[in-house]
């Protein structure tokens, strides 16, 4: 059991401990980092960047601009200049797909421009609480007020601008406990949020609601919303379609049969790991921050029935 708890510390640390090492050089090479626009509508771009801290898609158009997510704090000055390259008028409306600082980061700035900042009531919960993380002594402390969502929503709301019908939608947790999804219907132009990692393995944030189940769920969901026109954009990676997302969440499903399966056998997590649930996969989804043997045991975890 002490050797089982240790090696879940370590999954969980390394997993922390990229998170805030990456924030480090991300805002250290800031200098260095270029934010690029992809054009995949007449007035809608997706913004990413070098440092690979996910993607931002924008809105433009007489109405003004309507951003979803904030990237973090160093990269939005740059993320602020791309978005006035392309559009004269102000963000009037910052919608959040998560809590997480790689999403919401930017949100005090964007909102001192005076832009509204919307997200799923579980997202303003999540940030106004302090988050202490004892097993490996970090306290993660409540966003400032004017960093929370202004406005909140518990199912869904729309917005009506720049000649788009701009849906947000939240189904149940799947990444967390608020993730948003945002479908612009004329463009045919759906962003997942970090519910969809294009090319890497995914982060499942189980200690704020999320879990592989509910992953999956919520993106069956999806796509049949969806057909094979539809631009899609993931938290993370490269721009992506309807084919591509259900690849991922076939994969998901397999690995999550999988690490169930040996789990049934009585296996251990070491065990599990050791069996490489993952290895049908790895070759194109475990290149990215998340290597096989992490994210085999992440999925342990959350399958278990009791988190550390």
């Amino acid at each position: 059991m002490l050797m089982k708890r240790r090696n879940i510390f370590s999954i969980i640390g390394s997993l922390v401990t990229f998170l805030v090492f990456t924030s480090f050089l991300y805002a250290k090479e800031q200098a260095e980092v270029q934010v690029g626009a992809e054009k995949l509508a007449k007035n809608i771009y997706m913004l990413s960047d070098s440092g690979g801290m996910g993607n931002t898609t924008v809105l433009t158009g007489d109405d003004g601009v309507l951003m979803i997510d904030t990237k973090v704090e160093a990269s939005v000055d740059k993320l602020l200049a791309k978005i006035a390259e392309l559009s004269e008028k102000p963000v009037r409306f910052a919608v959040i797909t998560h809590w997480h600082f790689d999403h919401t980061g930017g949100n005090e700035k964007v909102a001192k421009t005076g832009a509204a900042i919307i997200a799923h009531e579980n997202v303003r919960k999540q940030m106004g609480i302090e988050h202490d993380m004892k097993i490996f002594n970090e306290k993660v402390p409540p966003a400032s007020e004017i960093a929370l969502p202004l406005l909140t929503y518990k199912n869904e709301i729309t917005f009506h601008m720049d000649g788009e019908e701009v849906r947000v939608f939240h189904l149940e947790s799947g990444h967390t406990d608020g993730d948003s999804v945002t479908f612009f219907k004329n463009a045919n132009v759906i962003s997942m949020g970090d519910l969809y990692f294009e090319g890497l393995y995914p982060y499942i944030c189980i200690y704020s609601g999320g879990s592989i189940n509910g992953m999956i769920k919520v993106i069956n969901q999806i796509l049949p919303m969806i057909d094979e026109n539809t631009k899609v954009v993931p938290g993370h990676g490269p721009l992506s379609n309807k084919d591509k997302l259900q690849q991922y969440v076939s994969m998901l499903i397999v690995i999550r049969d999988n690490v169930s399966r040996l789990m049934q056998e009585g296996k251990t997590m070491d065990e599990v790991i050791a069996a490489k649930p993952t290895q049908a996969f790895d070759e194109k989804w475990g290149k990215g921050f998340l290597p096989p043997d992490k994210f085999a045991g992440l999925v342990y975890m959350d399958l278990s029935p009791e988190l550390p």
